[in-house]
């Protein structure tokens, strides 16, 4: 029998779309939420013939509910963000219940957070984390590892960048709106001679071609540089680097290395919470963006030298739905019993890569 599969966050935006790719891919996950009175409908919705799914109240602010969701072997989903303020609990419960557990998580330091602090206890437990298992990072790991494996021991560099076309409207929703906001004053990190190195968001910058245009990203904290060296040894430095500030990239990345000395400043975190706060009641719950919307992610490798000795590009849909997509098939994998491994894993070390790129391709991640 397949495990039983929670989805933390179900009446949010990412939560919703998630709910019903697992349906769709024929699960019966349990929705989990605050507000019983949203995930009644949504269960009835969903759950088609057989009935309403399962629901469970649980509150990312009342830790021991949230652990009542979860037991040993349970594989749990969560889109409950920002996971700097609200993403501790549901990590917790899963590492140490020895549970499969998934987020959709962009946040560089929370990234870092479960890998180093939660992939111990997960160790122990038997659990396996899978975060950022969406848009962010999945396609980056993804195109990274296949030029990687196209490089052999000639690789010594890798960069991935991330871009995406879209229409007029607001792009983002306001749960990653909040997310972005909330990690200017937090430190970054990357992968710099051959080590894990904390350095702030936005302290580089790479021009990628993409279709015949050229594009600017800025560099940010991505799992790419925590799981990609564990599959080239040769690898000494990892670049990640989001193309999603148009015009005012050049302001921004001159103005990066002010995050980490603002956030030392009394007073600034949490006059940054409210602003978020602020911000947050302004804006949509879903993207308001017209028109279709791509996603593009390119890596790109090169030797000692700094002569490219490999590249691959995925080419996706809108970022949503694709996470749901892919948290949906991690999801449905683990409770098959497909994820390799305990402790913090990467995709490639979850799935491999033959397996990786199958699924990635069902949520429509593919190569042109």
């Amino acid at each position: 029998m397949p495990a039983r599969i929670v989805l933390l966050g179900a009446t949010g935006h990412t939560g919703g779309l998630t709910a019903a790719a697992l349906t769709a891919r024929g699960a019966r996950p349990v929705l989990a939420g605050r507000d019983p009175d949203r995930l009644a409908p949504l269960a009835r919705q969903l759950g088609g013939d057989a009935g309403p799914l399962e629901t469970a109240t649980a509150d990312v602010t009342d830790e021991a509910s949230v652990r009542a969701l979860v037991g040993r072997g349970d594989v749990l989903v969560t889109t409950v963000g920002p996971f700097l303020r609200h993403g501790e609990a549901a990590v917790a419960a899963a590492a140490d219940a020895g549970a499969v557990y998934l987020d959709s998580t962009g946040e560089p330091p929370f990234l870092r957070r479960v890998f180093e602090e939660f992939g111990p206890r997960a160790e122990l437990s038997g659990a396996a984390l899978l975060p950022a298992f969406g848009h962010d990072y999945v396609p980056g790991v993804l195109a990274g590892a296949l030029a990687l494996a196209e490089a052999g021991d000639r690789a010594h560099r890798v960069d991935v960048g991330y871009s995406r076309d879209a229409g007029p409207g607001q792009g983002f929703s306001r749960g990653t709106l909040v997310s972005l906001l909330g990690v200017l004053l937090e430190p970054g990190h990357a992968w710099s001679g051959g080590r894990l190195v904390t350095e702030p968001a936005g302290a580089h910058d790479w021009r990628f071609d993409v279709a015949g245009r050229t594009r600017r990203g800025l560099s940010v904290g991505g799992s790419e540089h925590l799981t990609l060296p564990g599959l080239a040894p040769s690898l000494r430095t990892v670049g990640v680097y989001l193309d999603w500030f148009g015009p005012v990239t050049p302001v921004a990345h001159r103005l990066a290395p002010l995050g980490p000395l603002l956030g030392r400043v009394p007073g600034a975190p949490a006059g940054l919470t409210r602003l978020t706060d602020l911000v947050g009641r302004r804006f949509a719950t879903a993207p308001t963006t017209q028109g279709p919307s791509r996603t593009h992610v390119v890596a790109e490798v090169r030797d000692a030298a700094g002569e490219r000795v490999a590249r691959v590009r995925l080419l996706g849909p809108d970022p949503y739905p694709m996470t749901a997509d892919l948290l949906a098939w991690g999801a449905v994998r683990a409770a098959e019993g497909g994820v390799r491994g305990t402790g913090a894993l990467g995709p490639v070390q979850a799935f491999g890569l033959g397996e990786l790129t199958a699924g990635a391709a069902t949520a429509g991640v593919v190569r042109p």
